[in-house]
């Protein structure tokens, strides 16, 4: 499979994305500059974490304008998968390509840490197979907080598009699981078709023993799953 990472100016996770596809997954991956028009035919697009553009104005705000923003959309409006991570979730969201907005987090503070998350709701590329499982995944963000209206989240919560949810290491939900204030301890969503999908815990940075963790590479080993069967595009 072929994975297109989209680098923008202030990405920082685009290489550790493409080092888990080539090194631990061992599929093809490569870099897509933010400024030109072309994918180069890929099955999966990820949109990674880090500050694009500085995060100036907001968190993703400059970024949705980038030329090669016009054909993630498209690529998605094919139905091909498409992962924002951390930063790409803010992106998507201020592409319109998913619903809501993440803002400051509650403590007005960075958070770098170790979070558990429920993957839950429908399933996606990026969940299969998952339904159920905890899974823990470091989080790195400053604007982490989701926020919808209410007939937004309702909407998202009946459709079960709430696909990653902040909880207890046992799975219960808590308000000192939310490390951010994310309405209904929300960690990542997905369209309504459910092939474009947001989170903010980084799984590139779980995927090897090396790390100390594997639990990232399960959400990878999903959307290799997902393409093998004709899931991607």
């Amino acid at each position: 499979m072929r994975f297109a990472v989209i680098s923008f100016p202030g990405s920082n996770c685009d290489d550790d994305c493409v080092r888990v596809v080539r090194e631990v997954l061992g599929h093809d991956a490569y870099k897509v500059r933010h400024d030109v028009h072309d994918l180069d035919r890929p099955d999966v697009v990820l949109v990674p974490g880090g500050f694009s553009f500085g995060d100036y104005l907001r968190c993703g705000a400059i970024a949705r304008f980038s030329p090669v923003m016009t054909d993630v959309a498209a690529f998605a409006g094919r139905g091909g998968p498409v992962v924002g991570i951390c930063n790409g979730f803010q992106i998507l969201t201020e592409a319109g390509l998913l619903p809501g907005a993440l803002r400051r987090n509650v403590c007005l503070s960075f958070i770098c840490e170790d979070r558990h998350v429920a993957v839950e709701g429908r399933s996606t590329p990026l969940t299969r197979g998952l339904s159920g499982e905890v899974l823990r995944i470091p989080i790195a963000h400053n604007e982490g907080n989701y926020c919808a209206d209410e007939e937004t989240l309702a909407r998202l919560e009946g459709d079960g598009r709430v696909v990653f949810r902040y909880v207890a290491p046992d799975g219960r939900r808590s308000p000192e699981a939310n490390p951010n204030g994310a309405a209904n301890d929300i960690a990542g969503i997905c369209n309504e078709r459910g092939n474009v999908v947001g989170l903010m815990p980084h799984p590139e940075r779980c995927a090897e023993p090396l790390l100390g963790n594997t639990d990232g590479r399960r959400l990878f080993d999903a959307l290799l799953a997902a393409g093998a069967d004709g899931g991607s595009r």
